[in-house]
């Protein structure tokens, strides 16, 4: 059994089980937390497609830990003009274990 779900502004395919990295999610670690917002949810042939979410269904996940993404260096320049810029990012997360899906 998977699902689609969305989070933070993306959408993840999911399976029992799994870890994954998503958005900053508020918790501590080992906390549960559910996560409604699922687009669609497939059990062998069987398949169901929310408009754009199915009712009623949920995933059940645990927060396993919250850091920070590897640095991503940005390095902007104009050639003969004398200009440059550099700049970094480290992006937060939160680590998830999948527990269960309903639907």
């Amino acid at each position: 059994m998977y699902a689609v779900i969305k989070t933070g502004g993306k959408q993840y395919r999911v399976i029992q089980g799994e870890t994954l990295k998503i958005e900053t999610v508020a918790g501590e670690v080992g906390s549960a937390i559910v996560l409604d917002k699922v687009l669609m949810v497939g059990n062998g042939d069987k398949v169901s497609v929310g408009k754009p979410l199915l009712s009623g269904a949920t995933v059940n996940a645990t927060i396993v830990a919250n850091g920070r993404h590897d640095k991503v260096k940005i390095f902007k320049m104009r050639r003969r003009k004398h200009y440059q810029k550099h700049q970094g990012h480290r992006q937060n997360y939160t680590e998830i274990r999948i527990d269960g899906i309903t639907a």
